[in-house]
């Protein structure tokens, strides 16, 4: 009788934003910080979608959150910025194109 030896168990994938996500995302983030619209952010990497979350306050919900999910690339966009109630407000393929829909919230409290 032969011994069959364990397999290894594969290592759970995360999905998770990389550098130029990030500089591009902290960078929006550090502008509405310094207009004191936003105070606070949370990142989670999950098996299925990075979310980077904004807060006005820390023990709130958050106001927006930006979302990553690979597996959707192919067809609406990996990218969408989803609103306080859960809506999305924008998807796409390209991140700087997403989040323009938050940038104009900046231009508006900026210009008045």
């Amino acid at each position: 009788m032969s011994v069959i030896p364990p397999q290894p168990v594969p290592p759970v994938e995360q999905v998770s934003f990389d550098r130029r996500e990030l500089t591009t995302i902290l960078g929006l983030y550090g502008r509405m910080v310094a207009i004191g619209e936003w105070r606070d952010y949370g990142i989670s990497c999950l098996r299925e979608v990075a979310v980077f979350a904004i807060f006005r306050r820390t023990a709130e919900h958050p106001l927006y959150r930006i979302e990553k999910r690979p597996r959707l690339r192919h067809r609406q966009g990996m990218y969408a910025v989803i609103g306080p109630d859960g809506q999305v407000l924008k998807r796409g393929h390209e991140l700087a194109g997403v989040l323009r829909v938050l940038e104009r919230k900046l231009i508006r409290v900026v210009g008045g």
